[in-house]
């Protein structure tokens, strides 16, 4: 049998966190990772997967309280593990003893050693909507999914972004709330949006080309 996919799709042999392609990720697994829940499409090996709580009380509250959106799995033991989340783009970021906040709805992946936190925004009050996020201080790698390519926008004057739209950015930059003077105003990608974030300081901002895709009608 022969097929140009046979060479294409062959899956790559590199140990620990890797992409297969741009939409998937591979782990070489020996040891542990940290996934979203329900990211697993294959695995190979000697696997097990297992509910991960929130490592504390204080974490528990902000996921109960925020909304959050990062239910997590533990995936031990030796083997190939194969994760993706709705065809979404993948991209690795490595941390090198410092900090990088991502919106829990973006995080796909993420090795143990990795300190992980949530906080909130700001001046975003009660609000929710990508206002509360996930903080990965450590030395490690981190596997986000975007809906679209990205942009990197380096933040070097005032930089705001759509709560949604916002996929990552570096933690030293000095993060808030700006609401649009008109609350029917066109500015984004949604109807009316007031609210943006708002970023100043020496960084980036990752910006993904959707804000998300849209939830499926529930059935009347």
């Amino acid at each position: 049998m022969r097929s140009e996919l046979f060479q294409q799709a062959r899956e790559n042999s590199r140990p620990g966190m890797t992409l297969q392609n741009h939409k998937m990720l591979r782990v070489g697994l020996d040891g542990e990772v940290l996934a979203r829940q329900g990211s697993m499409v294959a695995y190979q090996g000697e696997i097990d997967f297992s509910y991960e709580g929130s490592g504390s009380i204080g974490k528990f509250l902000k996921k109960s309280f925020s909304g959050e959106g990062l239910p997590l799995m533990r995936v031990t033991g030796r083997g190939d593990v194969f994760l993706a989340k709705d065809a979404w783009d993948v991209h690795l970021i490595d941390l090198e003893d410092d900090s990088l906040t991502v919106n829990g709805a973006n995080v796909l992946a993420f090795e143990s050693g990795l300190t992980w936190d949530i906080r909130r925004v700001e001046g975003a009050g009660m609000m929710a909507g990508g206002l509360f996020n996930t903080v990965f201080t450590g030395r490690g790698r981190v596997a986000v999914a975007c809906h679209g390519s990205p942009v990197l926008i380096d933040v070097d004057q005032p930089t705001f972004v759509d709560t949604d739209a916002a996929v990552a950015w570096s933690s030293s930059l000095r993060s808030g709330v700006r609401r649009t003077m008109k609350a029917g105003s066109l500015i984004g990608r949604g109807s009316g949006e007031a609210v943006q974030l708002s970023f100043e300081g020496q960084g980036f901002v990752l910006v993904q080309a959707s804000e998300g895709a849209p939830v499926a009608a529930q059935p009347g």
